[in-house]
């Protein structure tokens, strides 16, 4: 709960997640809030998340980000949806760095695709948020069949009794910022362009598990992320840096792929350390993608494989030694 005082003093210590309306209390009601998938958390989404953070500071009342799960073209086109930048948690744990004080994240189900816009607006955002402040992307459309857009929020606004205000496009390099151009940067293999979108180097976080310990009998033992996506942005190997560790920033090179050579079926991120030993099973990690080396392919051996291993540890290794000059 926030301090009383004055509205620097308004400041919530843990960020609160709150899973559903029917998990709103009256103690939710006032806040100023924004609304979408924040796929990423970038560099757009970060000034939304600044305009909101100042304004809820200004009002003295705690800001909200409003999302959805499984995000709207997910649950209508489900084997056409691209491939989220962040999972949920990841998409948590990033929206805790931008001063937000709650999230409310949305089930969208057929029941939510099927409410009007007006009763989203009337139900929602007026009698269960009291929401007095809400920022929204200048293409930003809701309810049922896409009728809701910023003119419909902006006369509710009038009626009701709270502002609206439209975020317009934001720009690097002379182009909007959006998850889709994040996605193609990534797919492209130019991770530096990405890290330019996003405000920082893109990242998978996970839990270690035990693997088939095939890395480790040719002497490159893995740690073993499984990913839980149905589809990732990245797929081949890469220089990486692992936090989370006892000691962070760790080196390494990893492969994310479905492993083809070993007959692998499900998309799992395998991490070799550089210079480290320590049993880390069920660390909970993150791991930054820096430079991508190759795309994931089939060899005709395991002996193959690991000679492409091995040249692969090389070339990451390279990488790290010009851009730390050790």
């Amino acid at each position: 709960m926030p301090v009383a005082g004055s509205a620097e003093q308004i400041r919530f210590e843990v960020m609160e997640l709150i899973r559903g309306i029917h998990n709103l209390r009256p103690v939710h009601q006032g806040c100023v809030a924004t609304i979408g998938n924040f796929d990423g958390v970038h560099l757009g989404h970060q000034a939304v998340l600044g305009r909101l953070a100042e304004r809820a500071g200004e009002l003295a009342l705690p800001s909200m980000v409003i999302t959805f799960e499984p995000y709207p073209l997910e649950y209508f086109r489900p084997g056409q949806a691209p491939a989220r930048l962040t999972r949920f948690r990841e998409k948590i744990q990033a929206l805790r760095r931008f001063a937000v004080d709650r999230v409310l994240t949305l089930r969208f189900d057929a029941e939510l695709a099927a409410m009007p816009a007006e009763a989203f607006i009337r139900e929602l955002l007026v009698d269960a948020l009291g929401v007095r402040y809400l920022v929204v992307g200048d293409d930003f459309h809701f309810g049922a069949g896409r009728r809701g857009n910023f003119a419909m929020l902006e006369a509710a606004g009038h009626e009701r009794g709270f502002q609206v205000v439209n975020m317009h496009t934001f720009g690097v390099d002379g182009d909007r910022v959006s998850s889709t151009r994040i996605r193609e940067a990534l797919a492209a293999g130019d991770l530096a362009a990405a890290e330019k979108l996003l405000g920082r180097p893109y990242r998978m976080c996970g839990r270690v598990a035990h693997g088939d310990k095939r890395g480790r009998s040719i002497g490159f033992p893995t740690a073993n992320i499984h990913l839980h996506r149905q589809k990732t942005p990245v797929l081949g190997v890469y220089a990486v840096e692992m936090f989370g560790l006892d000691e962070e920033p760790v080196a390494g090179v990893a492969n994310v792929g479905s492993r083809p050579t070993v007959d692998g079926t499900r998309s799992l991120l395998e991490v070799h350390l550089f210079d480290f030993s320590g049993d880390i099973y069920g660390r909970y990690v993150q791991v930054d993608f820096v430079h991508r080396l190759r795309e994931e392919r089939r060899f005709e051996s395991f002996e193959a494989l690991k000679g492409q291993i091995l040249r692969d540890a090389d070339q990451a290794r390279a990488f790290f030694r010009e851009r730390y000059g050790r």
